[in-house]
């Protein structure tokens, strides 16, 4: 049977690739930079055959012509490349993705799937920056939607993550497997609720996650200045009680206490991204994990953390 052997959560950020030479906090960003290297050297030691990254999708793979809660890619994986992050074909598993998959949806997890899937930073940045560009290990994506509202509830995302984690220790295959969620901390992007926009570069952004589908770089550089204009909105103290909940084995426990516009207004609408932690330390069974860094970047917009999931005995049946 298949054990998931380790677990990180890494915040993700393009403007670290684009905008370092900019960075006032160079001391809290080299601090959040060298944790990914500790957390890449860790899960290099673990010895995972494949690595399942749970993401987000920032309009560059996903659009709203179509977007389920949650997609599984069990095909190739291609990444928009944008912002200095890996672009082009990245390394899959193909009969491994298709068996966890069926083995999700044999668990009453109505999942989406792509045999090409499209993903951008969400998933990219933490293949670049956890696992290592220039490591073979095939990963595994699935696509949790964190900006187009409605969104999966949090309550719902924790069950995914059960199910994800009963989904792979009942794969009839010996394979090691690691766990990799990427988004958050707090931070609040200038995307609009796409229902309601409200002024011209709401209005654009919006359009551009409608039309984007068939061209998207031809409304990147204008959402880029949208985005690298943003006021930040980080909350670094919500960030830390987060972590606090993660090294004490009751983060899965936080969806049932926290409501939807709470989390909005506590860690704002890029906060979102914190289903993909969620869901990474239910399939962790609520094993405690350890902070290696925290800091706090308004110049990324982010509060930045990376922690790291060791469980006491491998997870599986």
């Amino acid at each position: 049977m298949a054990q998931i052997i380790f677990g990180v959560g890494a915040s993700h950020t393009t403007l670290m690739n684009t905008q370092w030479a900019k960075v006032d906090h160079l001391p809290r960003a080299h601090a959040f930079r060298n944790a990914l290297g500790t957390a890449r050297t860790l899960l290099a030691e673990a010895k995972p055959d494949v690595v399942v990254i749970l993401g987000s999708n920032h309009f560059r793979g996903f659009w709203l012509d179509l977007m389920p809660a949650f997609t599984i890619g069990v095909g190739d994986i291609q990444s928009a490349g944008e912002h200095g992050t890996p672009a082009g074909t990245l390394p899959s598993d193909r009969p491994f993705a298709l068996d966890l998959c069926r083995s999700l949806i044999d668990a009453g997890i109505d999942i989406a799937f792509s045999d090409r899937i499209a993903i951008d930073h969400g998933i990219s940045h933490a293949f670049q920056w956890v696992i290592g560009e220039d490591t073979p290990i095939p990963i595994v994506p699935i696509v949790v939607n964190c900006f187009a509202p409605p969104l999966p509830s949090l309550s719902r995302v924790v069950a995914v993550g059960h199910a994800l984690r009963d989904a792979i220790t009942a794969l009839g295959t010996d394979k090691r497997v690691a766990i990799v969620a990427t988004g958050g901390l707090s931070h609040r992007l200038p995307f609009p609720d796409w229902r309601r926009p409200v002024g011209e570069d709401e209005e654009f952004l919006a359009r551009s996650w409608s039309e984007g589908r068939h061209d998207w770089k031809q409304f990147e550089v204008r959402r880029r200045e949208i985005v690298v204009a943003a006021r930040p909105g980080t909350n670094p103290a919500f960030d830390r009680r987060f972590l606090e909940r993660l090294e004490a084995g009751t983060l899965s426990s936080l969806a049932s206490e926290l409501s939807q516009p709470e989390l909005e207004a506590a860690a704002g609408n890029g906060g979102n991204e914190i289903r993909a932690w969620l869901m990474l330390a239910a399939a962790m069974n609520d094993a405690p994990g350890r902070t290696l860094a925290y800091s706090d970047m308004p110049e990324w917009l982010t509060g930045m953390a990376v922690a790291v999931i060791e469980p006491d005995e491998k997870l599986e049946n």
